[in-house]
């Protein structure tokens, strides 16, 4: 394995709702590695303002956390806009055709998702010879002690081949396809970067599950009723929870729509980037064709 001074470029990784719920997602956060002591920086800064010490998406119920997201997501706007700083979120439905079948395989598809979203940011987004180190939580779902195990002892010895779906153990891929020399589970309490990247990934997914009680409590917030909707005696309930997560959803959606980032809330029923080359970008995965289909524990 190389060393991390030798590495030019970064890639902090989080997935959410993988376990449960319908919509789940992955993130990653990537930059030059030489910013990584800005970036880094700044968002600490944010934390200790808000004196919390470990930000996390499934932890956001009072306003203090909001009041710190909304800063996190203003300075990442503004890194994003020098061209710092990149956001991707991937999101896919178990519920679509890829998805609904019988025993799948979610850990696999998941390292599926995984090389879809490096495939799209790592050599798409920041083209060139670029040598990747990669920090993911060491919550994840996945093994990568193992990939990480792969990697040192294979090199860089692969050439760019074959395509996503061949029999080739997922560290192969990784190394081989997206030049990624070296990876280290991290704790998000020792790495606000993690942070964001698990902020992202749960606001991705959420944003589409929790989409259609987030229209009623923003219709409730403008005064806007629907034209046909059942007049109720008991004004529709909210919990603290997702009063904190909308406010936030529609200030990322309004600031991103101020800097003219392309990101939309209402037209993908969830956060959806029409144009994937802007720095904040949200991507539900739509099924490529029929034979699209997400792995099973018995097809391996």
């Amino acid at each position: 394995m190389e060393s991390i001074a030798e590495v030019s470029h970064f890639a902090f990784s989080d997935e959410s709702y993988y376990t449960n719920g319908r919509y789940r997602s992955v993130a990653v956060v990537t930059f030059e590695s030489e910013n990584k002591e800005r970036i880094s920086n700044t968002f600490c800064q944010v934390l200790g303002h808000s004196q919390i010490s470990e930000f996390k998406w499934n932890k956001l119920r009072q306003a203090r956390e909001r009041f710190a997201a909304i800063k996190l997501i203003n300075e990442l706007i503004l890194l994003a806009q020098k061209n710092l700083i990149r956001v991707d979120v991937l999101i896919w439905d178990t519920q679509d055709s890829r998805h609904q079948v019988t025993g799948r395989d979610d850990i696999a598809n998941l390292q599926r998702m995984y090389y879809h979203l490096f495939k799209n940011v790592l050599k798409a987004r920041w083209p060139g010879q670029n040598k990747w180190f990669l920090f993911p939580d060491e919550n994840s779902a996945l093994d990568w002690q193992s990939v990480q195990d792969f990697l040192d002892a294979a090199g860089l010895s692969f050439r760019v081949s074959g395509s996503l779906v061949d029999d080739k153990p997922f560290s192969l891929r990784l190394s081989r396809d997206f030049q990624i020399v070296g990876i280290k589970e991290i704790s998000s309490k020792e790495e606000v970067i993690c942070q964001v990247a698990d902020f992202f990934a749960g606001i991705g997914a959420y944003s589409h599950s929790a989409f259609s009680k987030y229209l009623a409590w923003e219709n409730c917030e403008t005064g806007q009723l629907p034209l046909f909707e059942e007049r109720s005696t008991e004004k529709q309930k909210f919990s603290n929870s997702e009063i904190e997560r909308f406010t936030i959803m529609k200030h990322l959606v309004d600031i991103c729509k101020k800097k003219k980032f392309r990101v939309s809330l209402k037209h993908g029923r969830g956060f959806k980037t029409f144009d994937p080359h802007f720095p904040i970008n949200f991507w539900m995965y739509e099924p490529q064709n029929k034979k699209d289909k997400a792995p099973t524990k018995n097809s391996g």
